[in-house]
């Protein structure tokens, strides 16, 4: 900012209240989601005031700036659900346009929750500055109701269980009343704190930043660090390229899968690398997860568990060699620095490799006649005699249509649910499919069917449940053409999914299908149906 020719600049930066020695200084951007409406947001305010303090005192001039934020949680299960997805390539247009148009030289970046964290490392892969994201961390974990009951901690399959007449209007207010405990994103293991769990992985936050909770004091101790982190590294000149790195990505799938982490992963992971150039596929991230062996389950565990047991760096500790330990961190230290510092505090939640969860990490990818460029699924939440599922198709041309037949007991044991048109462009927003495994559960039916979808699930979705199914069906993609009965197998073991047509069927049957018309929506919606890529590349604004 200095120089004759930026006399015009300095001029408006001055008439904001900055004098000549702020303006001397590197000019630093606080990169805040923070707002009134989601709980993983709401405390952001005060994080990044610590944050700001710390720049101050490291001789730097922070500048806060706000970019969007949606609860997944308040726009599940119903039309708002096509946008949380679109929302992180938003945050990141956001955020690029703020940096590029007034020309900073670092940021720290403060986000929690599934899109948001995602968006801005999209954001901060964009811009190539030196950059430091600070996670807000999970909540308490929720509370507990009369332990001998059917009651779950997911408030969606609790409305199936009132629906079913399981539990009484009295309790389900119980729950609704007390479920979520403050100020965090929620504290199983869901998108949100995946993400947050492979930021640190991947060495874009400070160490104990992805699994310290929200209303914690050594949260704030970290708010006050990564100010002081994102100076040094501006004074250095280590930029977002130096540290997000083919290993950095590596480092991110491999913890992520060893806890068991959402489907979601997937998308966010191949969107970052097709930001930073960087070539990187399902088949990475799939043949990481056969690689990596679960060490930590977020199911009979919390985030504060995970957080007390050592944290990432103690998971990265026990994972060993297979970490790329020289890769660089947002300290100036690597990944293999920080695994030396740190250790197992607790067995029970951090197992060693003997003692793992299972062999494999929580992601599998599956391919087949029925997903040719590939589906994911959640393979640390099912039951391993879940693993293969062979049945009957029970086809439905959304969510809505689906929830309703379940609920109507249309679905039989042993039918596998497809829902289509639902994908990234076909939704449009590729919405998660809770209403429906939550209606399965609520149900006592989730060992009994099996779903398959072009469309997503939340985080935290239990149960034989395959989604991201590509091409989708808006692109005529073979889930399409699937017809009530036609029979699906879905083999995880051997990474197979596939419906009992031959090729000649399929391609007959795709060639009958009507004429798509272009998706009629207006504004965003529109926009991104005829933008956005496949799930296989990252459901990316192209």
């Amino acid at each position: 900012m200095g120089g004759i020719d930026r006399t015009p600049q300095r001029s408006f930066f001055q008439a904001a209240g900055l004098g000549k020695t702020e303006l001397s200084q590197p000019m630093i951007a606080v990169v805040n989601s923070w707002n009134e409406i989601v709980p993983g947001h709401y405390h952001l305010q005060q994080l990044s005031e610590q944050v700001k303090a710390s720049i101050w005192a490291a001789g730097g001039t922070p500048l806060e700036f706000n970019t969007i934020a949606i609860c997944d949680g308040i726009a599940m299960d119903h039309d708002g659900m096509r946008m949380p997805l679109i929302s992180r390539d938003i945050i990141a247009d956001t955020v690029e346009l703020m940096i590029r148009a007034h020309g900073f030289d670092g940021m720290v970046m403060l986000a929690s929750c599934d899109k948001i964290i995602p968006g801005m490392l999209m954001a901060a892969a964009r811009l190539n500055i030196p950059t430091v994201m600070v996670t807000g961390g999970a909540s308490l974990p929720r509370g507990f109701f009369h332990p001998q009951g059917p009651f779950s901690h997911n408030p969606y399959e609790m409305v199936s269980q009132y629906k079913s007449g399981k539990i009484c209007l009295q309790e389900l207010e119980e729950i609704e009343q007390f479920t979520c405990p403050g100020a965090g994103s929620c504290s199983q293991l869901g998108t949100a704190n995946t993400m947050a769990i492979m930021t640190e992985g991947m060495g874009m936050s400070l160490p104990g930043c992805g699994t310290s909770l929200a209303i914690s004091p050594e949260k704030g101790r970290i708010a006050r660090e990564s100010g002081k982190a994102v100076m040094k590294l501006v004074a250095e000149n280590i930029r977002v390229s130096d540290i997000l790195t083919p290993a950095a990505l590596q480092n991110a799938v491999r913890v992520g899968t060893a806890v068991g982490g959402s489907t979601n992963l997937t998308l966010h992971m191949l969107a970052l690398a097709y930001e930073l150039g960087v070539p990187f596929s399902l088949d990475d991230i799939d043949r990481i997860s056969r690689d990596t062996p679960q060490i930590a389950s977020l199911g009979p565990h919390y985030m504060l568990d995970l957080d007390r047991a050592g944290g990432v760096y103690a998971l990265a500790k026990v994972l060993g060699s297979k970490m790329e330990r020289e890769a660089l961190t947002v300290t100036s230290d690597t990944v293999g620095m920080h695994m030396d510092r740190a250790a197992v505090h607790n067995s029970d939640v951090i197992r060693d490799l003997e003692h793992a969860y299972r062999a494999e990490g929580g992601i599998a990818v599956l391919r087949g006649n029925l997903a040719p460029d590939g589906a994911v699924v959640k393979q640390s939440g099912i039951a391993k005699d879940l693993y293969c599922f062979t049945g009957p198709a029970a086809t439905f041309e959304c969510e809505e249509d689906a929830v309703a037949a379940i609920y109507d007991g249309m679905v039989k044991k042993g039918d596998v649910i497809v829902i289509r048109n639902e994908g990234p462009s076909g939704g449009p927003g590729m919405r998660e499919m809770l209403g429906a495994t939550a209606a399965v559960m609520g149900k006592g039916m989730g060992e009994e069917v099996a779903i398959v979808t072009d469309g997503r699930f939340s985080g935290a979705t239990r149960g034989p449940a395959v989604g991201h199914i590509s091409p989708e069906a808006a692109v005529n993609g073979p889930i399409a053409i699937v017809q009530d009965g036609d029979i699906i197998t879905i083999d995880i073991p051997n990474r197979i999914l596939h419906v009992e047509l031959t090729d000649e069927e399929i391609r007959t049957r795709i060639k009958q299908l009507p004429a798509r018309s272009h998706v009629q929506q207006s504004g965003l919606l529109g926009r991104y149906a005829r933008l956005v890529s496949q799930a296989h590349e990252g459901a990316v604004m192209k």
